[in-house]
């Protein structure tokens, strides 16, 4: 009889205390219910052990970007629902976050890695305010204020000159986001986000391109420290 109450007394605590959540579903739900930022699991990579070298969980042998992409569901299943959300990382615990960029969410400006590292620099050098930036071992993401495909145009349009290394994610992209694991590593935060409910400041898409252009073309030997 001790033992069967002992039972009931733990597993009423365990209901109230709730199971340990793995850190990728916790991560997901901050972005989803918190920050109203549209999130779905990415493919993934198949068989064990580290990230680094995996393949991709998806049909193509030759993936360019083995474990960082939508497959099924595809990106236009991105969702901000608490509940769709926990389903998903309930059924794949290990799955890559995907934050659909554009629309009202965050998009992005990426570099090469060593590039990301040395633009972070001159732009604290400059006094720039960044928002979180995304580190892979490869390249670096610079979160910004969402952003049009016709207002990204008319902003390269009356550039002389924009670092070819630069990637843009805005509307229809996507990007994958910290905790998740791919095939080149593991995911992080370089800057991460300020602990707290409101969604992480953003910057516009404008200041930072134009600081990136000034970082990158004031170099001494004239040359790019942007390149890859």
């Amino acid at each position: 009889m001790r033992e069967i109450l002992g039972r009931r007394r733990r597993l009423r605590f365990w209901r109230k205390k709730g199971p340990v959540q793995p850190a990728r579903l916790e991560a997901a739900l901050t972005c989803a219910a918190a920050w109203r930022w549209p999130v779905l699991p990415g493919v993934g990579l198949s068989g064990a052990g580290s990230g680094r070298g995996r393949r991709c969980a998806c049909p193509d042998p030759e993936c360019a970007v083995p474990g960082a992409h939508p497959f099924d569901p595809g990106l236009l299943a991105a969702t901000t629902d608490e509940r769709m959300v926990r389903w998903w990382w309930a059924n794949r615990p290990a799955a890559p976050i995907v934050l659909a960029t554009g629309g009202r969410a965050p998009c992005a400006v990426s570099l090469p890695a060593l590039a990301g590292a040395r633009a972070l620099d001159a732009l604290d050098r400059m006094g720039v305010r960044l928002g979180p930036v995304v580190a892979t071992p490869t390249r670096w993401s610079l979160l910004v204020a969402p952003y049009s495909l016709e207002e990204l145009g008319e902003l390269l349009f009356v550039k002389d000159c924009v670092p070819s290394s630069l990637r843009f994610h805005g509307e229809g992209g996507y990007l994958v986001l910290p905790p998740s694991e791919t095939g080149t590593g593991q995911v992080r935060w370089e800057r991460a986000p300020l602990p707290g409910a409101a969604a992480p400041w953003l910057p516009d898409v404008e200041t930072v391109v134009d600081a990136l252009v000034e970082a990158s073309t004031s170099a001494p030997d004239g040359g790019s420290r942007l390149a890859y």
